[in-house]
């Protein structure tokens, strides 16, 4: 019987969502990252608590953010280019570029400010990379927008608000690099 007891107790260990490898120290906490993007958004609606509540109910607590700016435009085919600043707890602010292609129903252009919860980065160049994404947006002249993206084990939610006048849905990627480039692939 204690055989039985041993072997089924492995066996709920090992099927156990295996928790996050950051610690909660180099984490941050909701009330945190609200905070910070109240002070970059400036006091929006509660729409803004809301995406940053459903974010952390759906992932968790972050242990990085990327403040920034983007403008993107499409007729069918579009384009997104975006510059930011990736943050850290206990390392300096890091300078960061993302730019990508999109194609979907999708008609329009905007200019946003993106306020981007990661999680699961463990060293900043595991962010240089592509992180494909699906993507439906909605700007007659303002809107908020969240949605999720991932490569590997890294997470990205990116919270975007912005002007406009576009519309529709996409599929495409996003590229972060070091630097600014106006190659989107």
């Amino acid at each position: 019987m204690r055989t039985i007891r041993s072997v089924l107790i492995a066996i709920a260990l090992a099927l156990a969502p295996i928790a996050s490898p950051a610690a909660a120290d180099d984490t941050f906490s909701q009330s945190e990252i609200l905070e910070k993007a109240r002070g970059f958004f400036g006091e929006t609606t509660q729409g803004l608590a809301k995406a940053v509540e459903k974010v952390f109910e759906d992932k968790g607590r972050p242990n990085a953010y990327i403040v920034g700016e983007e403008a993107g435009g499409a007729i069918a085919i579009g384009l997104r280019y975006g510059k930011g600043e990736l943050n850290r707890k206990g390392s300096a602010t890091r300078p960061i570029f993302w730019q990508g292609p999109t194609i979907g129903f999708d008609l329009g252009g905007n200019a946003s400010k993106v306020f981007a919860l990661i999680y699961n980065l463990r060293t900043a160049d595991q962010l240089y990379q592509r992180y494909p994404g699906v993507e439906g947006s909605f700007y007659f002249v303002a809107g908020l927008s969240v949605n999720y993206l991932q490569s590997g084990d890294v997470v990205i939610a990116p919270i975007r608000t912005g002007v406009g006048l576009r519309a529709g849905a996409n599929v495409g990627y996003i590229v972060f690099t070091r630097e600014h480039t106006w190659n989107p692939l």
